[in-house]
């Protein structure tokens, strides 16, 4: 008697090998072709540049050092790489049938005869064959979630590093502070001091050195304000390394020096989409959406699974493998969807619904990553000339408070403008430092935007 396949299922054997993914489609970029206000310079070779090039202060480059090796953010984000590489080798593992070896014995008595049972095999569990490439859709989208969270792992070593310049500088700035604040409380000492002498010798009033006492309490208060933000900034320092600060670190550049950091060139917005780790990221999330897709259309066909063995048995254990005893089976099952109560249905839009969602995501990123790269540079630019503005009002109020405090002591003009221009220079002194920092760190912030930093 002849016996013929089912029409689906010839219909499925011309078809073996194919996929149901969707064809990936990149979305259309967001945003301008180039940056508001930017000579659309290239940064591919900046966004290549390491870390070890863009930092030139030798102190910081070891405190970033130590913040790859102990961040405990930054391990759990490389185990988690791990983890996902693991996770793509078991999902694999599927595409691939399993032998198992097994042997067993029985002792049996009836009706007055008692026999034993020798037995050994190798058979294969139930193996999937993927004619309609649901297990390959499947495989496709753990590959994804695994080069995704390679690209978390090369953007938190990117955050990381910016944050640890960031606070590498801001460290550095409450040190120029407690510097001027003890400058500023030395000068206010010595106006305290001759507004004392003169008061004493009744060439002052009281009012004046009152002002004065009251500048001397006021600036030691300054002082400890900023001695109480730079061991605050150490201890966060030293979270982010993963331990406390080494003794032992080379001497740290002048901070009001030029040559901090290498230059940024922003580039062209389209080149962020190959070198941003968090926009490749959100891609490769993008795409295990897709291959999801794939899997789930595969879930409407039928499912054929195999599963076979071979081997021998014998009464006595001598002849197991003797001539005569082999065995073996072949067991093919065809699983096919007739009524789920719209399950596969529910299953195929939710896959297209995250598809749908991740295309956002991955939107989103990109527009992020514009804006932060354009504020960046707009920054970068604005505090370039403010230094240069507050640098000449430094100087300008310096001359004032030199003048006054010299007509002041000749009797030609009250204390209070004295205080004024003192006031007026600390404050400008303050503002200065402040605009370094910032400047410093909207490049680092530049660096970090255009995806430098990761090598």
């Amino acid at each position: 008697m002849k016996t013929y396949l089912p029409i689906w299922f010839a219909g499925a054997l011309l078809f073996s090998g194919c996929a149901m993914i969707p064809k990936y489609e990149r979305p259309a970029a967001p945003v301008a072709a180039q940056y508001p206000g930017a000579d659309g310079a290239h940064a591919g070779a900046v966004a290549a540049m390491p870390w070890t090039n863009f930092f030139a202060d030798e102190r910081l480059k070891q405190l970033i050092e130590l913040a790859l090796t102990n961040n405990c953010d930054f391990q759990v984000a490389m185990l988690k790489v791990e983890q996902n590489r693991v996770q793509y080798r078991i999902t694999r593992s599927a595409s691939l049938p399993t032998v198992n070896a097994a042997g067993s014995y029985q002792k049996s008595h009836a009706a007055g005869v008692t026999a034993d049972q020798w037995s050994a095999s190798l058979g294969s569990t139930a193996y999937e064959v993927d004619l309609f490439g649901r297990v390959r859709s499947l495989n496709r989208q753990a590959l994804e979630k695994y080069f995704a969270t390679v690209e978390g792992k090369r953007s938190a070593q990117v955050s990381l590093v910016a944050e640890v310049a960031t606070e590498y500088f801001t460290l550095r700035q409450t040190e120029e502070q407690i510097a001027l604040a003890k400058h500023t409380l030395q000068t206010v000492q010595d106006s305290y001091a001759l507004n004392q002498a003169m008061f004493d010798a009744g060439a002052s009033s009281e009012l004046d050195l009152r002002t004065a006492e009251g500048q001397v309490q006021t600036a030691k208060i300054n002082l400890l304000a900023y001695e109480r933000d730079h061991a605050q900034v150490e201890n966060y320092l030293g979270l982010l390394i993963g331990q406390p600060l080494p003794t032992n670190l080379p001497p740290a550049r002048a901070f009001n020096g030029t040559n901090l950091l290498a230059d940024v060139p922003a580039g062209l917005p389209s080149e962020l989409l190959q070198q941003r780790p968090d926009i490749l990221e959100a891609e490769h999330t993008l795409k295990a959406a897709n291959a999801n897709i794939g899997a789930a259309r595969a879930a409407f066909f039928p499912t054929i699974t195999m599963t076979a063995s071979v081997g021998s048995t014998s009464a006595e254990f001598e002849k197991l493998f003797g001539g005569g005893t082999g065995v073996w089976s072949f067991s093919p099952q065809v699983t096919v969807p007739i009524f789920t109560a719209g399950q596969n249905l529910a299953s195929l839009d939710a896959a297209k619904i995250s598809h749908r969602i991740e295309v956002q995501n991955y939107r989103k990123a990109i527009e992020t990553a514009f804006r932060e790269v354009a504020d960046a540079l707009v920054a970068s630019r604005s505090y370039t000339r403010q230094i240069e503005e507050e640098s000449l009002l430094v100087t300008a109020q310096q001359r004032r408070f030199e003048l006054a405090n010299l007509r002041y002591r000749q009797g030609e003009d009250t204390y209070l403008n004295v205080l004024s221009s003192q006031q007026d220079l600390y404050n400008a002194r303050q503002n200065l430092l402040q605009a370094r920092f910032r400047q410093l760190t909207s490049q680092i912030s530049l660096y970090k935007a255009v995806g430098g930093g990761w090598n």
